[in-house]
């Protein structure tokens, strides 16, 4: 879709450019649907242990819709239907919630279960474990919990620095799957120098959605002077968007919709960037293009990077049933 600038006078020589690939990755659909249809099926109450993606509005809609988010298990009921987020969790917490006799279903991110599953394999070999990743991530904490004393987290360059193995020949890494590749490729590059025999993951941890939204920051940074980025503030792979962005040299702002966008942002900017994290919805951007287009940004041009065509199949514990309400759910 593209707006001519003579409709609106104003706004001549001001256009947006939305970048492709934005917005909801398979995984996060994949969640989404998980709360959904199990609504469907077995309506409401659901319980959802922490945020099923991170998402203040998607959190928000479908606690409207029935779910009800605690942080701790402890806090459903024993034997209530309890949905574990796309960022996965530990083993501890899989077995707090058999001994309260929860009804689970896991909405687990299968590239996260595929760190997790290399973490057990590489431990099971006796491997130490380096794991890139960021504190206090979710995602984090669940897969250090697959083999807590084999891994040790390695957060910045400096940590890859001093970080110490018992064996520097049974020596391995794995990553969060949505860690800022520059960053990442810094720290592997330091670990191999310090390990190297050091043992990489049998493929990319990163998953294809945050390399994707990376890639087309970098390539629309030479032809913007603004980009803004719809995701909410605890999303780490909208966080890592304004990173590449500012990186390259380009101003660049994480919002959770239109209304925040300051106005004095857009000061002697006549080009604008929109795209969105893996966790956000694509109704936000459509608001954040109008919002622009009432400011003057009334071209729009849309940048193809990478089409996606990924998708993941649905729990086993929702049964046969969800097979038929999947396509309710994703409307």
């Amino acid at each position: 879709m593209n707006w001519s600038d003579s409709d609106a006078p104003e706004g001549r020589g001001k256009k947006v450019i939305l970048l492709t690939p934005r917005g909801f990755c398979a995984g996060v659909v994949r969640a989404i649907d998980v709360v959904k249809i199990a609504l469907e099926l077995y309506g409401a109450p659901i319980y959802v242990r922490k945020e099923i993606v991170h998402n203040r509005y998607v959190v928000d809609e479908l606690r409207r819709a029935g779910a009800i988010f605690v942080d701790e298990l402890s806090e459903a009921p024993p034997g209530a239907r309890v949905i574990f987020s796309a960022h996965g969790v530990s083993p501890a917490v899989r077995e707090q919630a058999r001994q309260r006799q929860l009804d689970v279903i896991d909405a687990t991110c299968p590239l996260v279960t595929k760190v997790h599953l290399e973490a057990v394999r590489f431990a099971r070999r006796g491997f130490s474990i380096l794991l890139i990743g960021h504190r206090d991530h979710d995602e984090v904490i669940g897969t250090l919990g697959e083999a807590p004393e084999a891994t040790t987290l390695v957060s910045t360059e400096e940590e890859a620095d001093q970080v110490q193995v018992p064996d520097p020949s049974r020596v391995a890494y794995l990553t969060q799957t949505t860690l800022s590749l520059d960053e990442t490729q810094g720290i592997v590059e330091r670990l191999r120098r310090r390990f190297p025999a050091i043992q990489a993951p049998p493929a990319q941890d990163i998953c294809y959605a945050t390399e994707n939204r990376q890639t087309a920051v970098k390539a629309v940074a030479p032809l913007c002077q603004l980009l803004l980025v719809i995701g909410s503030k605890n999303s780490s792979n909208s966080r890592r968007l304004v990173e590449v962005c500012v990186n390259a040299g380009v101003p660049a702002y994480l919002i959770d919709q239109a209304s925040e966008v300051d106005v004095g942002w857009l000061a002697g900017v006549n080009t604008v960037a929109v795209t969105a994290g893996a966790s956000a919805p694509e109704n936000l951007v459509q608001e954040l293009i109008a919002w622009l287009a009432s400011h003057g940004f009334r071209a729009l041009e849309e940048m193809m990077i990478q089409e996606e065509d990924v998708r993941f199949a649905l729990p086993i514990e929702l049964g046969p049933l969800s097979l038929k309400l999947t396509t309710i759910a994703t409307a």
